[in-house]
């Protein structure tokens, strides 16, 4: 499953995280923590299990959002997205290991609606700004991650 090119709104985004593709993927997928290191994101209510079919709740800017996984490839690939306020989004993120121990994770996201109609432009900016910053809060927690002693070891 991919986004829907024929929405109005599409933002795509990359960034190089200096972590393994383990690492950033078991900071992105444990949902329930996502507050924890994303500002932008107040609750979530995870599924005991990340499969697909399952679904999640979750508070961003105000907004309720409820997703459902569509695809899954663990450590590699997941899809999600539905309905918030009018505006369905599909949400696609890949992860791509380096030679160098780095990982690249590149995102997509569509929205469409009657909401999206209305407000193109201001939801583009909007979509596109919420994306850089996950991103860029995701490359500082997986990175956090790394660089943190294991538990009964002196740094």
């Amino acid at each position: 499953m991919d986004i829907d090119t024929a929405a109005p709104v599409i933002v795509r985004r990359r960034i190089i995280i200096d972590a393994s593709p383990e690492t950033v993927w078991g900071v992105h997928t444990g949902l329930a923590a996502w507050p924890a290191w994303n500002p932008d994101i107040d609750r979530v209510d995870a599924p005991d299990r990340l499969e697909v079919g399952s679904t999640f709740h979750w508070l961003t800017h105000g907004l309720e959002v409820t997703s459902t996984v569509y695809e899954i490839l663990p450590g590699e690939r997941i899809v999600w997205g539905g309905p918030a306020q009018g505006i369905t989004g599909i949400h696609v993120w890949i992860f791509t290991p380096h030679e160098n121990g780095t990982t690249e994770v590149t995102t997509e996201e569509s929205w469409s609606g009657q909401p999206v109609d209305a407000q193109r432009a201001e939801l583009q900016l909007a979509l596109d700004n919420s994306l850089q910053s996950w991103l860029d809060n995701l490359k500082l927690a997986s990175e956090a991650a790394t660089t943190q002693p294991a538990a009964g070891t002196t740094p």
